[in-house]
Formats: structure tokens, sequence, C-alpha cells
């Protein structure tokens, strides 16, 4: 859109069409971040216009004036509330109205956090039924790729019900819900994904190229007509877009499809992070889903997935205020669509309730192995999350295997004692590793008292072949 505003303004000028517009998302039935410094902008015909933008929740107007036809102007927000109206005069006024003042987050990611209760969602009909409430407000980004950062998006904001949820993402829904029933505070849900798509294609190309291992990972992805793979091109293009507006964070659910170049997750993953971040020149929350166990191989343990899952943890380890929702509990190995959303957005909406909105006496997450010790022909793993207790859903604990030197690893027993779990194998006379739940189609049943599913992870850092 950069290349082509001048051009349009000029004609539009020349025409005589004197006019003001904003993008998309500053539209009717928006929610702006509360309690924050946001900012309004736009684009106008009239060259060095002074516009004038007021938010009746003070009724203060702030001035701004034009630029090559661009003008933005920055308000004050009050704590959360409305509806309010917001105008923006100039030569010609505009009355945005049904402003609601709320907590704003971007939804983001591939195919899990695309998929709407049409597409298959437990207790649907309920759930749709159940959807009115006016203080939640949807605004879908349509799926488009860019070689270049655009400056608008399409689409328009819209409160949910039964007819605009049906077509939402249900994470993102289910994760707004729960905060506004706890937050007693309108939500802003900014749903932007594309299923399918990798983890490079929201990333910017230019720290995607500077880094030799990025690259190259990157020319290893899978050429599909009906996804983007190119680095950058649905963050150009629906992630750009919406820069200028603050939110309070951000949600993800990504990763299947960066199965094919694994290894280099470990980097992707943190710098679409940090890229984010500093896009909006703000560090704020990043709470993701990581990926559910499902049958990419028949009959054979592959473990590209678990890689994926690993780098994940690890992301969440490395980089400050994220936070992950495990699913290994409400996967589906036949489905890589596990209809069971419901959890997956409440798992995510602790982490914010506790960690963003500083809620007390909630649990966010489950056990998350913190060190090991070996005591002769045993390991004892100590875990964090974990002090009101660990628990297996079963007779047994499952998915452990230990590995001495050879590293060769071999299913192993596993007892809870405490908050400690010891592990050992007939096979592993001197164990030196442990790994728990490591392969794509591990279903383990490890959880804490909250009922929360522990991560799957490995105590060791072998080099892992993935041919």
């Amino acid at each position: 859109m950069k290349r082509i505003l001048l051009p349009l303004l000029l004609l539009l000028a020349h025409l005589g069409f004197a006019k003001i517009w904003t993008p998309s998302i500053i539209s009717d039935n928006m929610v702006l971040q509360q309690q924050s410094t946001v900012t309004i902008w736009g684009w106008t015909t009239s060259t060095g216009e002074t516009l004038t933008i007021t938010g009746s929740w003070n009724n203060e107007g702030v001035t701004a004036k034009a630029h090559q036809g661009v003008w933005s102007a920055q308000l004050q927000t009050p704590t959360a509330g409305g509806p309010f109206t917001l105008t923006i005069e100039g030569h010609e006024k505009l009355l945005i109205s049904n402003v609601l003042i709320g907590e704003v987050w971007i939804a983001s990611g591939q195919s899990n956090m695309q998929w709407t209760p049409n597409m298959g969602l437990d207790n649907s009909e309920e759930e749709i039924q159940n959807s009115n409430y006016p203080e939640i407000r949807f605004f879908q980004v349509p799926q488009r790729k860019s070689s270049s950062p655009q400056d608008d998006t399409p689409g328009e904001w819209s409160a949910s019900s039964p007819e605009t949820m049906q077509n939402f993402s249900s994470v993102a829904y289910f994760f707004g819900r729960k905060l506004h029933k706890n937050l007693s505070v309108p939500v802003g849900l900014i749903s932007s994904n594309w299923g399918g798509t990798p983890v490079e294609v929201w990333i910017p190309e230019a720290l995607i190229q500077k880094d030799k291992e990025l690259a190259h990972a990157a020319k290893q992805l899978s050429e599909f007509e009906w996804w983007p793979k190119n680095p950058a091109e649905t963050y150009n293009a629906m992630i750009h877009p919406l820069v200028n507006y603050n939110i309070a964070g951000a949600i993800w659910y990504q990763g299947e499809s960066n199965r094919v170049n694994a290894h280099s997750y470990y980097k992707s993953f943190p710098l679409l992070i940090s890229s984010w971040r500093e896009l909006w020149q703000k560090d704020f929350p990043f709470y993701f889903a990581q990926i559910a166990p499902f049958t990419y191989e028949k009959d054979k343990k592959d473990i590209k997935a678990a890689v994926v899952r690993d780098a994940q943890l690890q992301t969440m380890l490395s980089v400050p205020q994220t936070g992950m929702a495990v699913t290994n509990d409400i996967g589906n190995l036949t489905d890589i669509h596990p209809t069971n959303k419901q959890e997956v957005g409440r798992r995510l909406a602790l982490w914010a309730l506790a960690k963003t909105y500083g809620v007390k006496d909630v649990t966010f997450s489950g056990p998350v192995y913190r060190s090991m010790e070996i005591k002769k022909n045993k390991i004892v793993l100590s875990f964090d999350h974990a002090a009101d207790g660990i628990t297996a859903k079963g007779k047994t604990l499952n998915e452990f295997y230990v590995a001495g030197a050879d590293k060769q690893f071999h299913l192993a027993k596993a007892k809870i004692q405490g908050n400690t779990i010891v592990v050992s194998s007939s096979q592993v006379k001197k164990p030196v590793a442990v790994r728990f739940a490591f392969y794509d189609k591990a279903l383990p049943n490890l959880f804490n008292s909250a009922g929360l599913p522990a991560s799957a992870f490995r105590t060791d850092d072998w080099d892992i072949s993935l041919d």
C-alpha cells in the first residue's frame, strides 16, 4: 500500500475528492486498550491538513497534522468501559461509534488457531447458541500475502453472537471469554492466522536472511498452493498493518508445519516473538499452545514434532513474558485438528490471568522439568509447578525413557515420590539422561494437582538426527 498511496492521494486531489479515512481496524465496534496510550491514524487527501481527534470518554481533543497525506494522534484511554464515540474532524467529520475500552489480544498461527466452531468443536451447537457477549469483539484479518509490508488490511469489528462466533477462531473465543468473565472487562480479539503456514512466513524476511541457518531452513519448506511458504509473506500482509494498534498481548498456536525443519525452530520461534515485540516497540506477553500428539508417520516413533515441542518448551524457559499451554492430553492421534478447543483457550487464559493480570491463586502451568539427580542406577527428577503434588492419570506413569553413556534410550519404570519422580530401567545400569514423551505420538499421563499436564522434555542436549 505504501507504493500506491501517494499516487492515489494525488489522483483523488486532482479529481476534487477531498477525503479523510482510517485503516479498517479503526472502525465502529472496536475495542481500544484500556489505561494506555493508543494511536489513532489514517490518511487524508488534503495536503498539510490539521485534524482533531476526540474520544467521548474525556472529550479532550488531540490535534494531528497530516504529512504527505498521513496523520496520527495519540490518545490516553481510561479504565475499561463504554460504549464511547471517537470523532475525527478536519475538512470533513468522521464518527466512529460503539467503541469499547478493554483488553486487546492478537490470536495468530496456523490451522488450529484458525479452526472455527463450524469446522469442528466439542459441543458446538450449545457453544454457538450461548455466544452472545456484546462486550467481546472480533476482528478477522483475511488471509492475504504480500512481498512488502502493508499499511492496511480489510476487515471489520463485530460483537460476539451466534452469527459471528461460529466463524471465528474457537481458541481465541474461549481465551477471550474466560478473560471477559474473570476480569469483567470488554475484550477485543484480532484473529490473524492461516492454516498450514510455517513460522517463517510470519517473520520479517531480513531477519530470516541474515541468519544462515534460518535462511537454509526456509529453503527446506515445501511448496503448497493453498498456503504461503516464503518468509514474511503473511507478516507483511496480516501483521504489519496492525502495528499501530495497541495490544495487551498475543496468543499463538502453530508448529506442525515446521516438522520439516524442526531444528531451526529453536531459533525461529523466539525470533518471531522478538520481531513482533520490536514492531510494536513493546515487550507484550506472548502465550502459545504446544502442538498436540498426532500420527504423522505410521508404525514409527518419529520425533520431528517432539523436537518442535522441545523448542517451544525451551522458548518458554528462555524468553521473558512467555507461557505455554500443554495439549498432550487433549489431542487426537488421527485428527490433527482436535476439537476440544475450549480447554486450549482456557489454558492460555490461565497464563494471562496469572502472569499478565496478577489474579491470585490461579494455577497456570502443569509440571515443568527443573533438574535431575543420579542416585546409583536411578535418576530422580524434580519439577516446577508441582508444589501441591503430581499424579498419574492411570495405574502407573508412562512415557519415561532412560539412557546411559551409549545414548540408547530404553523404556523406564517411573514412580512418584513426594514431588519428585524416580526413573530406572534394568537395561541401563548407569543412567545419565531421561526423556519424557519425546516422540510425536506420545500420550503421557503426568499431571499436577490442578489437572494440568506435564510438558514433554529431555534432560540431555545430545544432537538429534531427524533423517
